[in-house]
């Protein structure tokens, strides 16, 4: 096993899951007394234990997290905030579509590395596959719900 190499990819991870975390939780904010409420908290707090997941994962491995990247990914993630989106000072519809797909294409690449893990799991003792294989399926559910609540906000903003 490459450790180096596996550490900087989970570091990546690490902090990708840290800005998703975070994107998620301000999404779950800014629906609150919307019907998307309940589907959006929910994910908020999967995507939160999933970056636990992760982190446990490290630890089991001996990688520990960069806090640089960390650092980096939540400046990334209130930079992403600033974008021009049809309003100065309202939340604007058209957030919620870019925010939905952002979150869409951070699972995305969280299923990506899930199964590369797996990979691994299959010469790592350390590493449980049948943990990853739920947190994969778990993953697809929530691409599934993103993708639902995605179309839903396509609707709300696009033809009202």
């Amino acid at each position: 096993m490459n450790r180096t190499l596996l550490a900087i990819y989970l570091n990546d991870h690490l902090a990708g899951a840290t800005g998703g975390t975070t994107l998620a939780r301000r999404l779950a904010r800014n629906h609150r007394g919307t019907e998307m409420q309940g589907p959006t908290g929910d994910l908020a707090d999967q995507i939160a234990q999933d970056r636990t997941a992760l982190l446990q994962i490290m630890g089991a491995l001996g990688i520990r997290p960069r806090r640089v990247r960390l650092g980096l990914a939540l400046l990334a993630e209130r930079v992403g905030r600033l974008k021009f989106n049809g309003r100065l000072v309202r939340r604007s519809p058209l957030s919620s579509v870019i925010e939905l797909e952002a979150m869409r294409i951070g699972v995305e690449g969280k299923i990506d590395g899930w199964q590369a893990l797996r990979r691994v799991a299959d010469r790592e003792r350390r590493l449980d596959a049948h943990g990853l294989d739920e947190l994969l399926h778990r993953a697809g559910q929530q691409s599934d719900t993103l993708q639902e609540l995605r179309l839903r906000a396509v609707t709300a903003a696009f033809i009202g």
